[in-house]
């Protein structure tokens, strides 16, 4: 088996050498999987950034074979589509705890709702979804707290500032370290759910079942607006002007039935979180500095 060159690329570039060993271990785990599951391996999905996707067969039914490599981000994915159990997620049908694979309902045609010319209703559906998938976190739940990873950008994002050679102005940054202060303190009585830091238009895809199904899951607990910071993003990184990012905003945050400075905060700190990442490169990464500067002169 092949592994896609450009996975490959990213596994090692975000962990180095612990990348390089799950990468000369893939083919077997896929391998020692199939039997495991009676799986024929089919082609590989579109590679991603953290995990190989493939096609699967067994008998007449096909299905989704996703082996991630583990770590804080993907560790809990089968979890959640636990607890959604399919309403409004793609089903988990199988996971194997030792490599965290997860065998998954193939969803057909598998269109991504990116492809959705009407960019405000394709938003509209994603925000339906994200407020269904809402649920309490069970007892014992090993899901991040978004709070927590507030606080943490919070400390990082000046010195990845620094190390990306400035790429914006020091009162952008200034604006985005302040909200993500803010976003780390979650006020008493606040509805704290399971949310998902990986909710985008190309995470959500038709299906036959339904006609828009959540894949990819990267869940916390958190507030519901935590569920807009990377939807903003992706809906209007490509052209953000002052008047969509605004009009953006205001229509997630009422989607999601959550609070308009919130869903701007984390969308700012989100938006400047991946613009820092040292893998971002080109148009995606000045597409998301170009999106903090406008939500850093909207922030309040």
């Amino acid at each position: 088996m092949a592994v896609p060159p450009a996975l490959a690329a990213s596994v090692v570039g975000y962990n180095g050498d612990d990348g390089r060993r799950w990468l000369a271990g893939l083919p077997g785990t896929v391998a020692g999987l199939a039997r495991r599951w009676s799986l024929t391996i089919g082609e590989p999905f579109p590679p991603g950034t953290c995990a190989l996707v493939v096609r699967a067969q067994r008998g007449e039914t096909r299905l989704v074979l996703k082996v991630p490599f583990v770590d804080d981000e993907t560790r809990s994915e089968p979890d959640a589509l636990r607890l959604w159990a399919g309403d409004g997620a793609v089903r988990l049908l199988d996971d194997d705890p030792a490599t965290g694979a997860l065998l998954l309902e193939h969803l057909a045609p598998g269109t991504p709702l990116a492809d959705e010319p009407d960019r405000d209703a394709a938003v509209v559906v994603a925000c339906d979804l994200a407020r269904r998938l809402r649920r309490v976190a069970p007892a014992g739940h090993r899901f991040p707290a978004a709070a927590e990873l507030g606080r943490r950008w919070a400390g990082e994002l000046p010195d990845r500032w620094v190390a990306a050679g400035r790429p914006v102005a020091v009162d952008v940054i200034d604006r985005a370290v302040a909200a993500a202060g803010r976003v780390a303190l979650v006020a008493a009585g606040e509805a704290v759910v399971v949310v998902n830091r990986d909710l985008h238009l190309g995470n959500v895809l038709a299906a036959e079942r339904e006609p828009w199904l959540v894949i990819d899951p990267k869940p916390l607990v958190g507030e519901p607006a935590f569920d807009a910071g990377h939807l903003v993003g992706d809906a209007v990184a490509d052209d953000p002007t002052p008047r969509r990012v605004s009009r953006l905003v205001a229509l997630v945050a009422d989607g999601l039935g959550a609070d308009e400075g919130r869903v701007r905060d984390w969308a700012l700190v989100r938006a400047l979180e991946m613009a820092l990442d040292p893998e971002a490169v080109g148009e995606p990464a000045d597409g998301r500095r170009r999106l903090a500067e406008v939500l850093a002169g909207q922030a309040g």
